[in-house]
């Protein structure tokens, strides 16, 4: 489930397990716990067209011929791979089909605010020109 409004079916995501480097003792040869989800964004039926139209802009550069890849291989279970993958793709796809935010209206500083800064500017160099003509030893 990636929003109230999208999920994605099981039957759009495909899973593939190899062996994972890592942890795993003499377990890690044998036990296939690395996984490698894959989700083709371009021919998904779960995503609206512009949400669609979206993911492929934001993950125009994670994409493959259209298809999205996770590879998870941080915990030793193949389940907790499965699951940590899933979550990453979820958290993906929740950014790359949110809408941009929104533009920001340029705003100017108020006079009064600028006369005040103009001026502690000229308090401070008047400061400072004192100090300069004061000291003479």
């Amino acid at each position: 489930m990636i929003s109230e409004h999208v999920v994605i079916p099981g039957s759009e995501l495909r899973e593939r397990f190899s062996r994972s480097s890592g942890p795993g003792g003499q377990g890690v040869n044998t036990a296939d716990s690395r996984v490698e989800l894959s989700y083709d964004v371009e021919r998904s039926q779960a995503l609206p067209e512009p949400l669609r139209l979206r993911a492929l802009a934001h993950l125009a550069n994670r994409l493959t011929d259209g298809v999205l890849t996770i590879a998870a291989s941080e915990h030793r279970a193949q389940l907790a791979n499965r699951e940590a993958a899933r979550a990453r793709l979820a958290a993906l796809l929740r950014t790359a089909i949110a809408p941009p935010p929104p533009t920001r209206r340029p705003t100017r500083i108020s006079k009064g605010a600028q006369a005040r800064r103009l001026e502690s500017k000229r308090h401070r160099s008047a400061l400072k020109q004192t100090r300069r003509s004061g000291h003479s030893d």
